[in-house]
C-alpha cells in the first residue's frame, strides 16, 4: 500500500514538472502596440508601448506620422517566477504630441525574436480640436525629461588651423524643477585638438531662454580647443547624470506641494566642425605655424661690457594665439661670441577667447675679446586669423661693445655673422710657464731583485687566478639570463633603427622623417613586409595576429600618427624627445613578442 502510494506520488510530481516545462516551452510569443487613447485633443499627449513577451533583438519602430516624438524611447523589463512559471515583460514606450488634426494610422513595428520577425497591428487614432482639461497627466520622468537641457555651444564653427575654439557646456533647467546634484559619465577627449580646461570655480544659476522659454542656467564646463588637423572633426558629447527634485500634484498637511526625486541622464550631443587649412599663397619661408595676433622682439640686457662679462639676448613673442604651439626664431649670433643654450620662459593665461600672454627664449652670452659685434636683425611670421593674411615682423639690429679685454687677431672676421659655434679660450689662460727645475732624482742599477716591479710579476699570476674564475662564472650567469640578453639584444635593436632619428633630435622635420623611416624599417626587418604600402589598419591587424599585446600595438600607431602630426603642426624639443624614448620602448616590446 505504501509503496503505491509513494509510485503515485512521484508520478504526480514528474507530470507536474513535464507540464510546467512544456508550458513554458509551449508559451506564445506575443508583440503588440498599446495606445493611452484612440482619440485625444490636438492639446493632449499619446503614450505608445510596445510589449513583448520574449526578449528580441532589433526593434524598429514606426515612423510615427502625424505625430512628434517628445520623449522615448524609454525602455522597462520586468521579470518575475510566480509558482514555478517565469513571468517576463519588455516594453519601449513614446510620448507623442500630434502636429495636426484628422485621423492617423500608426504602422506597424517590428522585431526579431528566437530568429523570427514579429509585427504589430497597426492602429488608428483620431485627433480633435483642443480640450479644455487635457486628460493626460505627465508623470515625474515626462517632466524631468522636458525640463532639463545640456548644450554645448561652440564659438567657431569653421575656424582656421591651429585657431582658437572655445567650448561651453550649459545645463537649462527649467524653473518648474530643481537639481540637487549631478556627476559626469562620460567625458569626450578631443581628439585631433589641442585642448585646455578653464576651470569653473562657482556654479552661478542666471536667467536665459531656451527655445523661447524662460529657464535657469548654469555653466558646467569650459574648454579651449585648437584644431590641429584640416576638415571635419567631431566633438564628442559631455553626458551628465543629473539628479532633480519634481514637484507633484499632492500636497501636505500644510498645503505645500509634494517633490519626488529622480535622476537623468542628459547629453550635450556631438558637434561637428570644419577646421580650414592656412593658405599657401603668401606663406612666408620662415613661418613656424603661428596663428594669433603677435608682437615680436630682440633685446639684449647690456650693449656695452667687458670681456668675459656676460649679457642676456632675449627673443620674446607676446599676444593673443596658440603660443604653446610654435617655435620661437633663433638668433644669429657673431662666431667669437660664446653662447649657451637658451632658457625658455612662458607666462600664458588661457582664457574663453584662447591663450594670451608672453614666451621668450634667454640666451646667455658671454664675449672674450674687445672689438664691437652687431647682432643681425631676425624675423617673425604669423598667420592672422582675423584678417586671414600673414604678418611678419622683424626685429632691430643690437650692437654689442666689449670696451675691455684681450684683441683677437681675427677680430674683424670674429665679428662676422657665421652662425657655427667656436671654441673659446677663456681670458687668463692663453699661456702657460715652462719649468726651469725639473726635479729630477739619480736612479740606480741592478735594483731589480727584491723590487716592487720583481714581487709584483712573482705573485702577480696566483692572484689572477681568483679573477679568472669569478670572470667566467659572471660570464656565464649572463648567459643563462635568456631574458636579460633578450632585453639587452632589443634595446641594441631598437638603437640600431632609431640612430638616424637620434641624430636629428631638435630638427623636427627630419626628425620625424628618420622616426617614421625607422619605425617601418624595423617591420620590414621582423616581418619581411613592406609595411609602408600598408595603412595603420593593416599594420594594426598584423601586428595583432602576431599576438603582440595591444598596448604596444596602440603605442607603435599613436606613434606614426605623431610622424604626420609633425609635417603640419610644430612640435617641441621635449615632445621630440618623448617621441623618441617612447620609440625605442615599443621597439623592445615589439621585438620581445616578435
Amino acid at each position: 500500500m505504501y509503496r503505491l502510494r509513494g509510485k503515485i506520488l512521484l508520478f504526480t510530481i514528474i507530470s507536474l514538472f513535464v507540464g510546467i516545462s512544456s508550458y513554458a516551452q509551449d508559451e506564445e510569443v506575443t508583440f503588440q502596440m498599446n495606445l493611452s487613447k484612440e482619440k485625444l485633443g490636438i492639446n493632449e499627449r499619446l503614450r505608445v508601448e510596445f510589449s513583448m513577451n520574449k526578449d528580441g533583438d532589433n526593434f524598429s519602430p514606426p515612423p510615427f506620422e502625424g505625430f512628434k516624438v517628445v520623449m522615448g524611447p524609454s525602455q522597462s523589463i520586468s521579470s518575475s517566477w510566480v509558482n514555478g512559471k517565469r513571468s517576463f515583460s519588455k516594453t519601449y514606450s513614446y510620448i507623442l504630441v500630434p502636429t495636426a488634426r484628422g485621423n492617423f494610422t500608426i504602422k506597424q513595428a517590428t522585431i526579431d525574436i528566437g530568429g523570427e520577425t514579429y509585427k504589430t497591428l497597426p492602429k488608428t487614432v483620431e485627433v480633435t480640436a483642443a480640450v479644455d482639461k487635457p486628460s493626460d497627466q505627465k508623470n515625474v520622468d515626462d517632466v524631468a525629461d522636458e525640463s532639463l537641457h545640456l548644450v554645448a555651444e561652440v564659438s567657431k564653427g569653421n575656424p582656421y588651423l591651429n585657431e582658437a575654439v572655445t567650448v561651453i557646456y550649459k545645463l537649462y533647467v527649467s524653473p518648474d524643477i530643481s537639481v540637487t546634484n549631478y556627476r559626469p559619465l562620460d567625458n569626450p577627449t578631443y581628439n585631433n585638438f589641442w585642448s585646455q580646461d578653464i576651470p569653473v570655480t562657482r556654479h552661478t544659476a542666471q536667467n536665459g531662454t531656451y527655445e523661447g522659454k524662460p529657464y535657469r542656467y548654469v555653466v558646467l564646463k569650459r574648454v579651449v580647443l585648437y584644431p590641429q588637423k584640416a576638415g571635419k572633426l567631431d566633438i564628442e558629447p559631455l553626458s551628465l547624470e543629473i539628479f532633480v527634485d519634481v514637484p507633484t500634484n499632492r500636497r501636505d498637511f500644510f498645503g505645500g506641494r509634494i517633490y519626488t526625486q529622480t535622476s537623468k541622464t542628459v547629453s550635450a550631443g556631438k558637434r561637428t566642425i570644419t577646421v580650414k587649412s592656412l593658405p599657401e599663397a603668401g606663406k612666408p619661408a620662415n613661418f613656424g605655424g603661428a596663428v594669433g595676433d603677435f608682437e615680436f622682439s630682440v633685446t639684449a640686457t647690456k650693449k656695452q661690457l667687458n670681456a668675459s662679462e656676460s649679457l642676456q639676448a632675449i627673443v620674446e613673442v607676446s599676444g593673443k594665439g596658440n603660443l604653446k604651439l610654435f617655435q620661437l626664431p633663433e638668433p644669429e649670433l657673431p662666431s667669437a661670441l660664446e653662447v649657451y643654450d637658451p632658457e625658455h620662459e612662458e607666462n600664458i593665461q588661457t582664457y574663453s577667447s584662447g591663450m594670451e600672454g608672453k614666451v621668450s627664449n634667454n640666451y646667455t652670452i658671454v664675449p672674450s675679446f674687445r672689438g664691437k659685434y652687431p647682432i643681425p636683425s631676425i624675423s617673425f611670421s604669423y598667420f592672422n586669423p582675423s584678417t586671414a593674411k600673414y604678418v611678419t615682423l622683424n626685429s632691430e639690429e643690437i650692437n654689442i661693445e666689449v670696451l675691455e679685454g684681450p684683441t683677437s687677431a681675427s677680430a674683424n672676421d670674429a665679428a662676422g655673422t657665421n652662425t657655427s659655434k667656436q671654441l673659446v679660450v677663456p681670458t687668463g689662460k692663453q699661456f702657460h710657464f715652462i719649468k726651469i727645475n725639473p726635479n729630477l732624482s739619480p736612479i740606480g742599477i741592478n735594483y731589480f731583485f727584491g723590487s716592487n716591479t720583481f714581487y709584483l710579476l712573482l705573485f702577480g699570476p696566483l692572484l689572477l687566478i681568483p679573477i679568472a674564475i669569478f670572470s667566467f662564472k659572471k660570464r656565464e650567469a649572463i648567459a643563462q639570463d635568456v631574458v636579460g640578453n633578450k632585453i639587452k639584444k632589443a634595446n641594441k635593436l631598437a638603437r640600431k633603427y632609431l640612430s638616424t632619428a637620434k641624430k636629428e633630435l631638435g630638427n623636427k622635420e627630419a626628425f620625424y622623417v628618420a622616426l617614421e623611416k625607422g619605425l617601418h624599417n624595423y617591420l620590414k626587418a621582423k616581418l619581411k613586409i613592406e609595411t609602408s604600402e600598408f595603412s595603420k589598419e593593416k599594420i594594426t591587424s598584423i601586428l595583432l595576429d602576431k599576438k603582440v599585446a595591444p598596448v604596444d600595438v596602440d603605442g607603435f600607431i599613436d606613434l606614426l600618427k605623431s610622424c604626420e602630426m609633425a609635417r603640419y603642426s610644430p612640435f617641441s624639443d621635449v615632445q621630440m624627445q618623448n617621441d623618441y624614448e617612447k620609440a625605442s620602448t615599443v621597439i623592445s616590446n615589439l621585438d620581445k613578442q616578435l
